[in-house]
């Protein structure tokens, strides 16, 4: 980031990461706002008051539930009810928290907005997305879909530092969450169980659940409720066990495939749409690539809308972010189909 002193927006949700970016920003000399999103299961604003008062900065609450529910939780439902497994972060990121960010951003003539992400920039044309310093707490497989134009107003501060600093560094400044937990779970879900939210919210059949090589071994629940690679929940007893591999949804049929090295549960090459590349590419393009957040990447070659991997991959999951790494810089990503 430039030395010059600027009017940063800060979103705010009252954990450790985001305020700690607002008091690295604090420090630096800049003008910082914080912006409390209240959206989800996040309906509580105490803590981020308490960070922003700890460091003498204006905090401003915005209601977004309402475009929340219709941009993250319906769409959530409605993938759910095609199929296919969504990340509801990368939504949240893009309709919500930068949407909402920017526009705060302009309405109080600020110059840039900045969030408790895990990532870095590299500021030459065109911007670079990075990976973050700390890899095992890394979230620009969240990112994919922010442009070129929102990036050259966006600031990551905590980027360049591991959770155990940003921890440290929260203490040192006494900040009152520099302890708090942070959360894995799906905001708007919480500790719930997955499935009862989703059977509260979507009514289907229950069907014949078979084999790979054809036979019935038990019935399922509805087929919305299963996602590919699958195991715990399945229900079926005695011989197993048994990994989700394919979902007829004409036939009201879940195929799963016995043992953790079937064939079927895995793919040499898959289709994604919705492709936003951060960075100009030519095809054939040589890279890494992300299936899911909690994976590390592997080798593929991409030519627009196929992917084609080095090695075969297992459960390729439909609804989830492909993300394309070239080393440490994020290319762009898509939806798996």
């Amino acid at each position: 980031m430039p030395n010059k002193k600027f009017k940063v927006i800060t979103a705010m949700s009252g954990g450790v990461d985001s305020s700690t970016a607002a008091a690295l920003l604090k420090k630096q000399g800049h003008d910082v706002v914080g912006l409390f999103l209240l959206m989800g299961n996040n309906q509580n604003s105490k803590d981020a008051e308490k960070a922003a008062k700890k460091l003498n900065i204006p905090l401003k609450i915005l209601d977004v539930k309402k475009e929340f529910k219709k941009k993250v939780i319906d769409y959530f439902i409605d993938e759910y009810k095609k199929g296919r497994t969504p990340n509801p972060c990368v939504e949240c990121n893009r309709h919500i928290k930068f949407r909402f960010l920017l526009k705060k951003m302009l309405e109080l003539k600020a110059d840039y907005v900045a969030t408790g992400h895990y990532a870095r920039l590299r500021r030459e044309f065109p911007i670079k997305l990075l990976t973050a310093k700390d890899k095992n707490k890394d979230q620009t497989y969240f990112l994919w879909r922010l442009t070129q134009d929102q990036l050259e107003r966006v600031l990551f501060p905590i980027g360049d530092y591991t959770k155990k600093e940003v921890r440290a560094m929260a203490k040192k400044w006494d900040l009152p969450v520099y302890q708090k937990k942070e959360s894995q779970e799906i905001c708007f879900i919480g500790d719930a169980d997955l499935r009862k939210f989703l059977k509260s919210r979507i009514h289907v059949k229950k069907g014949p659940i078979i084999t790979v090589e054809g036979k019935e071994v038990g019935e399922h629940e509805g087929l919305a409720y299963y996602t590919i690679g699958q195991r715990k929940g399945i229900k079926i007893g005695g011989i197993g066990p048994f990994y989700v591999v394919d979902k007829d949804f004409e036939k009201n049929t879940l195929i799963v495939a016995q043992g953790d090295f079937d064939d079927a549960l895995f793919k040499k090459e898959m289709m994604v749409r919705g492709v936003n590349w951060i960075s100009k590419v030519k095809f054939p393009l040589k890279c890494q690539i992300k299936i899911r957040y909690l994976t590390n990447s592997v080798s593929c070659v991409v030519n627009k809308n196929k992917v084609v991997f080095n090695k075969k991959q297992r459960a390729v999951t439909p609804g989830q972010s492909a993300v394309f790494y070239k080393r440490n810089e994020v290319l762009g990503g898509g939806i798996i189909c």
